[in-house]
C-alpha cells in the first residue's frame, strides 16, 4: 500500500507522517529529497544559478534556500521553472525507494501532490488539514512573517480543493492525540490487508 500524503502548509503533513511511520509504514518526506538530494545535484545548482544568478549559491556551492524561496515565491514563472527542475529528480528517488521493497506499506508526503496531478502514484491520497489561523499560528512559530506565510499558502491549491480531492481528510487543529487517534482509526478501516 503506498499513501500519498499532502496538505496545506503548516497544516501538520510531516507531524502525521511521523506518526504513520511510527506505525509501520516506511516513510518518504519529498521536500527533505529536494533539500538534501536534488539540491545537491551538480546540474541543479548550474540551472538555478544560470535562472538567478551567482546570489543563488552560497560560496561552499550550496543552494542559498532563502534568496531562491523569494525568487519564486514572488514570481509564479520561476516557481513553476523550479518545480519542472525538480519534479522529475524527485519522481526518480520515489521510484528507486518503492521498488526497493515493493510489498512495504508507504507514505508519501507530497505537498503540491494534486497540483502536480500525481494521484495515480497513490493507493490512497490523505489530506491533513487544519483552520487558516492554526497554520498562520504554526508557520509563525517556525520564523515565518506572517506576510510570507500568506504568500506561500496562496501559491498552493487551496486547502478545501484538496480535501474535496483526498479519498481521506485528517484534521489537525486538535491536541497531538486527536491526530494520532485519526490515523489508528484510518489504518485499522484500509479495505487493504495490512
Amino acid at each position: 500500500m503506498i499513501l500519498g500524503l499532502t496538505g496545506g502548509i503548516g497544516c501538520g503533513k510531516s507531524t502525521a507522517a511521523r506518526l504513520f511511520e511510527a506505525r509501520g509504514l516506511r516513510r518518504i518526506d519529498s521536500d527533505a529529497l529536494v533539500r538534501e538530494v536534488v539540491l545537491a545535484l551538480p546540474e541543479v545548482r548550474a540551472a538555478l544559478r544560470a535562472r538567478f544568478g551567482d546570489g543563488a549559491l552560497l560560496p561552499d556551492g550550496a543552494v542559498n534556500r532563502p534568496v531562491v524561496a523569494a525568487r519564486v515565491f514572488a514570481d509564479d514563472a520561476s516557481r513553476l521553472w523550479l518545480q519542472d527542475l525538480t519534479h522529475p529528480h524527485v519522481l526518480a528517488l520515489w521510484r528507486t525507494a518503492l521498488t526497493s521493497a515493493p510489498a512495504a506499506d508507504w507514505v508519501v508526503e507530497v505537498p503540491l501532490l494534486f497540483e502536480a496531478r500525481l494521484e495515480n502514484w497513490f493507493d490512497f491520497t490523505v489530506c491533513v488539514a487544519s483552520a487558516h489561523f492554526q497554520q498562520l499560528a504554526r508557520l509563525e512559530q517556525r520564523g515565518l512573517p506572517r506576510a510570507l506565510a500568506e504568500q506561500r499558502i496562496s501559491k498552493q491549491l487551496p486547502l478545501a480543493q484538496k480535501i474535496e480531492l483526498a479519498d481521506f481528510v485528517l484534521w489537525n487543529d486538535g491536541s497531538p492525540d486527536f491526530l494520532t487517534a485519526q490515523i489508528d482509526r484510518f489504518l485499522e478501516s484500509l479495505p487493504v490487508a495490512r
